[in-house]
């Protein structure tokens, strides 16, 4: 094998700095959406007192939380495939996301609308008949919600099962040293994905403007898409890894620079700052610094990933199985809990942490007492089932 081969050959080896890196993410995930509850954009429920205060570091949160993750996907579907035939991959691609997807509509989506609505019925029984009237949300109660995402992944895993096949096999030898040498400076990495992300929402988002996270929103579905599929592409070349994790202060800086503008345009429209144009301007740059942003982000937690947190713990690969049913059931709970708490005469940061840590012990209990030690809950919980 010659050393351009040798630095383009597939990976097997799992990766803890993916594993360290999914975990912070699914916390990210629990704070966020306990935050919204707090801040001052629509949601599900509110509380009765909001700030402004949270909306100001979910803002950025907001543009990277789930491309990180998708990111982190991307390269665990390459994993994925290992020895597997594609319709290997299919069927358990199936079994881990179809199964759930469906699982959780119909058991743990529906009590986040019943608290949304529930001055509307007499109980949740009473409203769970609503539920198999299959209208879908918000015009009635049948709805994914969160799950958006494991919709997401089931698409874009066997829509990009063709590639993934490439990807591994020798004929994708030159593909891989043309993206090599297009990436492996840190210029290179952070403008041509950003571009290439750009370019798609710059032609689907006029026709596709809306986030719904629903199969009719192509632009939003594409753009998370792209960080699926750049995920699989820099996994899949060993040096470009490597050489994402080495270029990580130049990441930063880079990310660190972009993060002046985005906060100057946010800041227009809490009418902190002023800049001379249009509303609708201003809005168009937002979204464009954003979208670039969310990439220098993602890219930049992935390389300092590398650098800290490649290493093995005991614990960790049974607090990964588990991290699949807490993203099921996180939001439920935080709803769930947080529809009592914030009835409460507390504070915002009492209320706020209340609800994150009794989310936290409550999905974590569920997982080892409920989920972990029986194996139908596996099965609707996409855990694979021990022999």
């Amino acid at each position: 094998m010659s050393k351009i081969e040798q630095n383009i050959a597939p990976v097997f080896q799992r990766r803890n700095d993916l594993d360290w890196l999914r975990l912070i993410a699914i916390l990210i995930l629990l704070f966020y959406h306990t935050g919204m509850w707090f801040n001052t954009w629509g949601w599900h429920v509110k509380n009765n007192e909001t700030s402004t205060s949270f909306n100001y570091w979910m803002v950025w949160l907001h543009f990277w939380r789930m491309p990180l993750l998708l990111f982190i996907s991307g390269a665990g579907t390459y994993m994925a495939l290992g020895k597997r035939t594609p319709a290997q991959f299919a069927g358990e691609r199936f079994k881990r996301l179809f199964i759930p997807l469906l699982f959780g509509m119909f058991v743990v989506v529906p009590p986040q609308i019943y608290y949304e609505r529930i001055n509307q019925f007499h109980g949740y029984w009473d409203f769970y008949k609503s539920v198999l009237d299959f209208v879908p949300y918000p015009r009635g109660n049948f709805s994914w919600h969160h799950l958006w995402f494991v919709l997401y992944l089931l698409i874009f895993s066997l829509v990009a099962l063709p590639f993934l096949v490439f990807l591994r096999s020798e004929r994708s030898t030159i593909f891989k040293q043309w993206i090599k040498k297009m990436l492996s400076r840190p210029v290179g990495i952070l403008l041509v994905p950003s571009i290439f992300i750009f370019l798609t929402q710059l032609a689907l988002r006029p026709y596709f403007p809306e986030e719904t996270h629903d199969l009719k929103d192509l632009g939003y579905m594409v753009y998370y898409f792209c960080f699926f599929l750049w995920g699989m592409v820099c996994y899949s070349v060993p040096s470009l890894w490597d050489g994402i994790g080495n270029s990580r202060k130049q990441l930063l800086i880079s990310t660190l620079i972009l993060l002046v503008p985005f906060y100057a345009l946010y800041f227009h429209f809490r009418g902190i700052v002023h800049f001379p144009w249009t509303e609708d301007t201003v809005e168009t740059a937002f979204d464009v610094v954003g979208i670039v942003l969310s990439w220098f982000t993602v890219v930049t937690v992935i390389a300092y990933g590398q650098h800290y947190f490649n290493k093995p713990h005991p614990w960790l690969k049974y607090s990964n199985e588990g991290l699949y049913p807490f993203y099921i059931l996180h939001q439920t709970v935080i709803i769930a809990i947080g529809y009592y708490v914030c009835q409460w005469d507390w504070s915002i940061a009492a209320k706020y942490w209340t609800i994150s840590m009794l989310t936290l012990v409550s999905c974590v209990g569920f997982y080892l007492i409920i989920i972990r030690t029986n194996p139908l809950m596996r099965f609707f919980f996409g855990v694979k089932i021990k022999k």
